[in-house]
């Protein structure tokens, strides 16, 4: 609770608060349940809430914390890819029929759901990095009814992605990738889509272009509508 007085007094205001931490909201080892009632009064005002969880942690806690809230639950969880022989190589351990399980659930508890899915995961090339991707996304929303799909390009830096970079086994999306997903999910329909944006520079390839095509995918998540591809004479993006 300390620490979102903290964030509070120095964050300008908003009508959506997202509390993130390094593990799970719902695990009582990293948020004490006896804490919920404070940090449910500290966030009046906020008519949405965004926690992220693993799927397993997913239950009563999540009930109590609601009834405490006067805004709308929303519960991020990784679904990562729906191409079970990556999802096996990752060593998920969540069987897609389980996050099925959590996702009627939470439809019926009224808890809003957000699903993170990589672009462009491990052990995958650009095109099935790409295929799945939008596979993905139909899952979110189609079986899992989700409200939300974050669309994350995978990155380094956590030591495993380097090691499996080393062994031909990774590499991160190509911004095009990133952008032919968003626009497919924005044209498909069934929830808001939006594209991680944090280092997205590291994707670009063309310094005459990443500008313009960040902007349209900053456009995009705020508006939540497609728009035209921008069309570069020096890399020729979009490829034809």
């Amino acid at each position: 609770a300390r620490q979102i007085e903290f964030a509070l007094e120095r964050f300008p205001k908003s009508s959506v608060i997202k509390l993130y931490n390094s593990g799970s909201f719902f695990d009582p080892s990293a948020v004490p349940v006896q804490d919920f009632p404070r940090v449910a009064e500290l966030l009046t005002g906020f008519h949405r809430v965004i926690v992220e969880s693993h799927p397993r942690l997913i239950g009563d806690r999540a009930v109590q914390f609601r009834d405490l809230l006067k805004g709308q639950l929303e519960i991020a969880v990784g679904l990562e890819t729906v191409d079970e022989i990556t999802l096996e190589k990752l060593n998920k351990r969540v069987p897609l029929i389980e996050f099925e399980k959590v996702g009627r659930w939470m439809k019926k508890e009224g808890i809003d759901l957000r699903t993170f899915i990589l672009i462009r995961a491990p052990f995958q090339t650009e095109e099935s990095g790409r295929f799945w991707a939008n596979r993905s996304v139909d899952f979110a929303f189609d079986r899992l009814g989700a409200t939300v799909a974050a669309l994350i390009p995978t990155r380094a830096g956590n030591g495993a992605m380097e090691e499996l970079a080393r062994q031909g086994l990774f590499s991160p999306p190509q911004l095009g990738t990133l952008e032919q997903v968003l626009s497919y999910g924005l044209q498909r329909g069934g929830g808001r889509v939006f594209a991680d944006l944090w280092n997205i520079d590291e994707l670009a390839r063309c310094s005459h272009c990443h500008l313009a095509r960040r902007q349209r995918l900053e456009d995009m998540n705020l508006t939540q509508h497609w728009t035209p591809e921008i069309a570069c004479y020096v890399c020729k993006s979009p490829p034809s």
